[in-house]
């Protein structure tokens, strides 16, 4: 196994084990649960803006685990010696990026059917938003990891990591919400492939200034 596919792995495993992987699946199902109890029972209002929730809760959800993609690296040295092996700081990123997709994404895919049932979507539009967030997804990995490189070691990281996370985030929501509009697949898939593309990049820079 080369370093890299090493390196996503280790993530999978983090985000499996000690729970790391309950609370935002938790979390995402307990927004689903209570939204409801917000606005009412009225099953057309629930299917209507289900979409839009769905989308804000897989959002929190991944920003949840945020301070401990690149903190606690940075912290142990771990880094430094991924560097001291010949890796560059942006393909480290990118390892860790497909590791936090693959150890969120999957379960919260399985946990949107549950979420949708809650909110009362219809069976036909529950294949555009799993659609929608498949391809989404990554772009909110991207943005988890180029976020976690940003606030490493400041104070207040979980806090600082949403005011830097959620107005990048706003187009996947707008366009994942949408989905079902024509169109609207395209544009979420090109700025999703653009965080993908990207964010290594600015999360490479974050933990090599972070280094100096």
């Amino acid at each position: 196994m080369s370093a890299l596919a090493s390196i996503a792995w280790r993530e999978v495993r983090r985000a499996w084990e000690a729970g790391g992987l309950v609370l935002p699946v938790v979390f995402f199902l307990l927004v689903a649960i209570l939204f409801p109890f917000a606005i009412g029972p009225d099953g057309k209002l629930l299917a209507r803006v289900g979409g839009g929730v769905i989308w804000t809760a897989a959002l929190l959800a991944a920003l949840l685990p945020v301070e401990r993609l690149i903190a606690p690296d940075a912290e142990s040295g771990v880094l430094d010696q991924f560097a001291a092996r010949g890796l560059s700081d942006s393909a480290v990123a990118a390892a860790k990026m497909a590791g936090h997709w693959l150890g969120f994404a999957p379960a919260l895919l399985a946990a949107t059917v549950i979420a949708a049932a809650l909110l009362r979507l219809p069976g036909d539009a529950l294949v555009p938003i799993l659609i929608a967030l498949a391809i989404g997804t990554p772009g909110l990995a991207a943005l988890g990891i180029a976020t976690a490189a940003l606030v490493s070691g400041l104070r207040g990281a979980g806090a600082l990591a949403g005011l830097v996370m959620l107005p990048f985030a706003v187009p996947l929501l707008i366009f994942g919400a949408t989905a079902d509009q024509p169109g609207a697949l395209k544009l979420l898939a090109a700025f999703s492939l653009l965080l993908v593309a990207g964010c290594p990049l600015v999360a490479g820079a974050a933990i090599r200034m972070g280094r100096s």
